[in-house]
């Protein structure tokens, strides 16, 4: 369940987005979408209908709730997400720089073309996460479930995977220079060969 409301104007809150929304008065009311923790905590408010390309550096959103939300292109730099769900969430082209992501729950999410260096993923779990063409540099991935990720062109280098799980994972076309691999769970990987 996605922890999102949508508050138009003074009429409280509704589930979803209502585009359009009027006022008594007839006039075109603001949007807000409350980020709210797994209890219904408010943790952040944006302006507008949706959480695409939303600005949300800084932010902070531990133990938030948004499974299954869309966030492609969002600017997350700095967030504090640890502990926070994503699981299935659309994060393509969104920007998690420098974010806490400590022990995330990534699963099934979609981070094509993300950007994620220097972020802290220890402990994340990131089971079968689409990391295509993701920026990982720098990136801590120490103890995070990256079993069946599809990290095709992916970009590792000096992320420390110490200890990671990247059982099944397919880690063809990617960068590992300088990458620290001690004690990482390599079994059937794809690392070459055809798709």
């Amino acid at each position: 369940m996605l922890a999102l409301m949508c508050r138009n104007g003074d009429d409280g809150e509704t589930p979803g987005h209502e585009r359009g929304a009027w006022d008594k008065q007839g006039e075109e009311t603001v949007s807000k979408i409350e980020i709210r923790d797994k209890k219904g905590i408010v943790l952040h408010t944006v302006e507008g209908e949706s959480l695409r390309n939303a600005d949300l550096r800084g932010a902070n959103l531990k133990g938030a709730n948004l499974e299954g939300a869309d966030l492609r292109g969002a600017s997350l730099r700095r967030a504090d997400l640890g502990g926070a769900s994503l699981r299935g969430a659309d994060l393509r082209t969104a920007n998690f720089a420098g974010a806490n992501l400590i022990e995330a729950d990534l699963g099934l999410a979609k981070l094509r073309g993300a950007n994620l260096e220097v972020a802290d993923l220890m402990g994340a779990n990131l089971w079968g996460a689409d990391l295509r063409e993701v920026n990982l540099r720098d990136a801590d991935l120490r103890v995070a479930d990256l079993r069946g990720a599809v990290l095709l062109g992916a970009d590792l280098e000096q992320a420390d995977l110490e200890g990671a799980n990247l059982i099944g994972a397919d880690m063809r076309e990617l960068d590992l220079r300088w990458a620290n691999l001690k004690g990482t769970l390599l079994e059937g990987l794809r690392l070459g060969g055809e798709a």
